[in-house]
Order: C-alpha cells, then structure tokens, then sequence
C-alpha cells in the first residue's frame, strides 16, 4: 500500500474521530468516501467537513445506515482501504442490549460483505474500544491486546457503558473471525477516552466526561473516582493511517498512552488556566473507584508507530477548541 495514495471509505464520517481521520487522509493526499445517514430534510450541516482543504475535490459523500448494511456497498466501491469507526453508541441503555449489539455486529458484518465483493479493498481497518478489553473478572495492572473483555461480567454487573462495552466486545470477535473465514485482510484499533480537539459540531462524549469539572456535573460522572485512560484524537487518526499503510499488520492494536485520575487532570488543568474556578468533587474525597489496568500499546509503538501527544498537550488541545467554540 506505499505506492501511492488511492480512494479509502470512512464510516461514520461526522463523529468525533471519523471526521478526524478524514481532516488527517485528506492532508495526506488521499481520496475519501464517507458514509452519513439519510436526511430528507436536509437539516444536516456537513460544512465542517465539506470545508476542509481538499474537500471539494477529494470527498465525496454516501448515505448508509447501520440498520441497512447492504447500504454501504456504493461507498465500498473503487476503494482500497476501509475504515470502519460508525457504531451505535447508547451508553444509558435506552434500547436493548441485545439489539444495540445485534445491529453494531450485523452493521460490521454487512460492511465487510461489501469489501470482500468489491474486489478492490485491501484491508479494512475496524475501530474497536478499550471497553472490549479490560472488563475482567481479576485485576490485572497491564494488559495487552491478548485480553477480551467477558460479556458475561459485563451483563451480570451492568457497569457505565456496559450495553456499549458488550457491543464492540462482540462485534470486534466476528469482525476478526469474518476475515479469519473469508481472507479478508482486517485490522482492529483499540482506542480508550479520546480527547482533543474537534471540527465536528457537537461536543464529543468524551471531551464532555473528560472535564466534568468544568461542565458543572463533577458529582454526576459515573468515572470520576476512577482513572482512566486516554488518548489524543490526532493519534487515534494518524494510527488507522499508520495500520492501513503498514506492509503487514496484525490482529488487534491497543492504542492508549495513558492512564490518569481526575485528580490529576485537575492539577494539569489548574496549574495552566488560572480562570476557571474548579469545584471541589464530593465523589474525589477518599473515594476509590475502580482500579483499572494500564492498557500497555508496545504492540502498535514496536511497529514503528509514535504518539505524538503528551498528557498537557492532550487537555491543552481540549481545552483551547472548547473555548473557540464556545463551550468553555
């Protein structure tokens, strides 16, 4: 795949890293397909991506559901890469689990139907979570890509996000296991809480549940008395490139620099903006909660992949687009 940039198909293009990993292909030469769902009404502004450089004359868009993944196949079509980060994300349970993962898997299952006929894709790169890895029954202080969190804990304790978490769990399963059966070069990339920057329109979940101190429901964020890991949305963007370029890759990637408490976040924070007045967390108060692993990404950095991005840079980048926003 060094030979030249070709036409690569983006699901999920107006969320939070899709759109990233679009803003990135474009800057890097490539053609990109998008898929997006129908509106009639045309209410959707898609300026945000339709103005990138490059844009008018590399991106084109499709309309594709999750619900219809035969949908997809004219995105598919002529392209040599794949990526796939759409997902149906319902992390307060409002449907069923047991739809929410039908769909997530039939949806990724459709999907690579369509790239092993279209005769031209070379690799799929799929977007998993660090929530399909570290939902264990023993505690583990690291963990690499060889672990897989276990549904049944996850249905049986029902944490935050476990409809989520048992989702992408699945779905990643059948993903590797269609292209194990099928001969279909798949990658997966097993991001945790990314934060940063953003050019789509509405505040990300995850810069929102990154800051909650500043967004005034620090005693509401069911993860604020434990650490969790991070990771800057420009690295999750320039890592799919990375795995869609590598000469061969393999399996699955964590992709997770860091693991933090909101303690820390708040000193990082503080030290650098005087201006906002953080409140004190009831919850931070010689509360523990859960004392997740360190999700170790050697696997992804031994095959010459860097992160660019350290912790400061991380909440700095976050905190300036907010600003520039409007939203802080």
């Amino acid at each position: 795949m060094a030979e030249g940039k070709g036409r690569v198909c983006v699901t999920g293009g107006t969320g939070f890293i899709g759109s990233w990993i679009i803003k990135t292909l474009l800057e890097d030469g490539y053609t990109v397909n998008t898929t997006v769902r129908a509106d009639p009404e045309k209410k959707r502004d898609l300026s945000f991506l339709t103005n990138l450089p490059g844009a008018s004359e590399k991106l084109k868009f499709f309309n594709a559901d999750l619900s219809n993944p035969e949908s997809f196949s004219a995105a598919i079509e002529g392209c040599v890469g794949i990526f796939h980060t759409a997902t149906p994300i319902d992390f307060e349970v409002n449907e069923p689990e047991e739809i929410v993962t039908k769909r997530t898997i039939d949806g990724a299952l459709g999907i690579l139907k369509a790239c092993k006929n279209s005769k031209t894709v070379k690799r799929v790169i799929y977007t998993s979570s660090a929530s399909a890895v570290f939902h264990q029954e023993k505690e583990e202080d690291v963990m690499d890509e060889c672990y897989w969190s276990d549904v049944n804990i996850l249905r049986n304790l029902k944490p935050f996000a476990w409809s989520y978490s048992v989702s992408k769990t699945l779905a990643e399963k059948a993903v590797l296991e269609f292209g194990q059966q099928h001969g279909l070069d798949i990658v997966t990339l097993i991001p945790s809480f990314v934060v940063g920057p953003f050019i789509c329109p509405k505040l990300p979940g995850s810069v929102y549940g990154s800051l909650p101190f500043l967004f005034g429901d620090i005693d509401q964020n069911p993860l604020i008395a434990s650490r969790i890991h991070m990771v800057h949305v420009d690295d999750v963007a320039r890592a799919h490139i990375f795995l869609l370029e590598h000469p061969n890759p393999k399996g699955r990637y964590n992709c997770s620099p860091f693991i933090i408490t909101f303690d820390e976040i708040i000193d990082i924070i503080s030290s650098k903006y005087s201006e906002f007045q953080i409140p004190k967390s009831k919850v931070l108060m010689g509360a523990k909660g859960p004392k997740l692993p360190h999700l170790t990404s050697e696997k992804i950095m031994n095959a010459g992949f860097e992160f660019k991005y350290n912790i400061e840079k991380m909440f700095e980048d976050t905190i300036e687009c907010c600003k520039e926003k409007g939203y802080l």
